[in-house]
């Protein structure tokens, strides 16, 4: 579904400008009505119930899913070549996981240590790879191809994928579920506000989604001339 918020409304763009890169549009918006209903009837719903319980304990449901991800942050840190902010990642695992309750509380972010993202896709940005046509299909909602293979990228390096793949997959879907479901409910009043103030909403969510991602990688921007090289690591090792 939508699993991205929206910050601002972003006005629709013409489906004839080239800049869009959306060649296979008569689909993606088959796939965004799809994507609609199924919001509709299920997702938006859920969302609203969610959304009765208590924020502190809405909060305490977002802090964990968070720190659960962050080893796929860390890995990706390390991957850009980012250092410091894997070392950021690094600590807010370890302040989180232990002196947060097993991340349920954000003690990381109070000691000076700040969340941030980064995933595969952006990892495959920074190295240069073309992110393809636009894209949109049901439940995973708006993407490109670089980023479908940004998906996968971070399944491969979340150590639950390990740990629950084959006796306890469960434990992912519940998890993936829970997630688009708390990330729903906070991009309730957004949507609906992007929703009524849109001429084509379609246009405006494939809009924020490019801009969106475009503003992440470059936030994870890394000089590949800069990086390190592999043998020289090795040889600083031995």
């Amino acid at each position: 579904m939508l699993f991205f918020l929206a910050v601002s409304l972003v006005a629709g763009c013409a489906s004839s400008d080239p800049t869009v890169n959306d060649p296979f549009e008569p689909f993606n918006r088959s796939m965004f009505a799809i994507n609609q209903g199924l919001d509709k009837a299920l997702l938006k719903p859920t969302a609203k119930a969610y959304g009765v319980l208590p924020k502190p304990a809405r909060q305490g449901v977002r802090n964990f899913l968070n720190n659960a991800g962050t080893p796929v942050v860390f890995f990706n840190d390390i991957l850009q070549g980012e250092i410091d902010r894997a070392g950021t990642s690094a600590a807010r695992f370890l302040i989180n996981t232990t002196i947060g309750i097993g991340g349920l509380v954000d003690a990381a972010s109070d000691m000076g240590f700040p969340a941030h993202r980064e995933d595969f896709g952006q990892t495959l940005a920074v190295y240069g790879f073309a992110e393809g046509p636009y894209l949109f299909l049901p439940l995973l909602g708006p993407s490109n191809p670089r980023d479908l293979i940004g998906v996968a990228g971070n399944t491969a390096m979340d150590p639950a994928s390990w740990a629950y793949w084959d006796d306890d997959s469960e434990i992912l879907t519940a998890r993936t579920a829970l997630d688009g479901i708390d990330a729903r409910q906070r991009g309730l009043e957004t949507l609906d506000e992007i929703e009524r103030s849109s001429v084509d909403f379609y246009a405006s969510i494939r809009s924020l989604y490019r801009q969106n991602r475009a503003a992440e990688i470059d936030n994870g921007k890394t000089d590949i001339d800069q990086l390190p090289e592999i043998d020289d690591s090795l040889d600083d090792d031995y």
